[in-house]
């Protein structure tokens, strides 16, 4: 049986929501994040080096990090074809390109967002808060909301073509997409402006297994 190394608010919630998708059996193991820090436990270090959410282990011995790596190897070895385009044809290139997009390109500007918000949020010297929030607001102005506006407009256009990112199928890589998607409309400013992003988000809020994830996975909230 699989384990999932799940971190409260956290990617994790996604591979909750494949295995339930592949009707797999799992085990979850709960981690919570410091309050104050909001990081993950030391304790997860014991499970990967990094101490980072998701990870899964499995009764052969293997340990899996990071999601799309966990999403492409849990399709592939457990999937009984599920979930993934038919190898050589365009949806599966569409497939691959998501898969990769998520994180290497849609996530870094959202962190930054993230991070710079908390700066100006942080407590700190009074004469020194307005030097901080001025910095943050010129960082977020000039470099990373034009990001973000640039990612959703792209999204925004490709879900023009199909009604899944990878084709006309639901596949794994509208379950990594879940993550930076959600994570726009907590915090980056997605709205009903994009229609099409947004009727995303409500068919997988509407699918059974992400439901039944989030049922296991606990209280989700990818606004702080």
């Amino acid at each position: 049986m699989l384990t999932v190394h799940h971190l409260n608010n956290s990617r994790s919630q996604r591979v909750l929501w494949l295995l339930e998708e592949l009707g797999l059996p799992y085990e979850i193991v709960h981690y919570q994040r410091d309050a104050k820090t909001m990081l993950a436990p030391a304790s997860l270090r014991a499970v990967h080096p990094l101490g980072k959410s998701p990870v899964v282990t499995t009764d052969d011995g293997l340990t899996l990090a990071e999601s799309g790596a966990i999403i492409e190897t849990v399709i592939e070895r457990y999937g009984n074809g599920q979930l993934a385009p038919a190898p050589g044809t365009p949806e599966a290139l569409r497939y691959r390109y998501w898969m990769h997009f998520a994180e290497g390109t849609a996530m870094s500007p959202l962190l930054l967002k993230l991070v710079f918000d908390k700066i100006e949020r942080s407590k700190m010297p009074f004469f020194v808060k307005p030097v901080a929030k001025m910095i943050s607001g010129k960082a977020k102005a000039a470099i990373i909301m034009p990001n973000i506006e640039s990612h959703l407009n792209f999204m925004e256009a490709e879900l023009g073509k199909s009604e899944w990112f990878a084709g006309n199928e639901f596949t794994g890589a509208d379950i990594q997409m879940s993550f930076p998607v959600e994570a726009s409309q907590a915090r980056g400013g997605l709205n009903a402006t994009r229609p099409r992003l947004m009727a995303y988000l409500e068919r997988i809020y509407a699918r059974p297994a992400y439901q039944r994830a989030l049922e296991r996975g606990g209280p989700y909230d990818l606004s702080s």
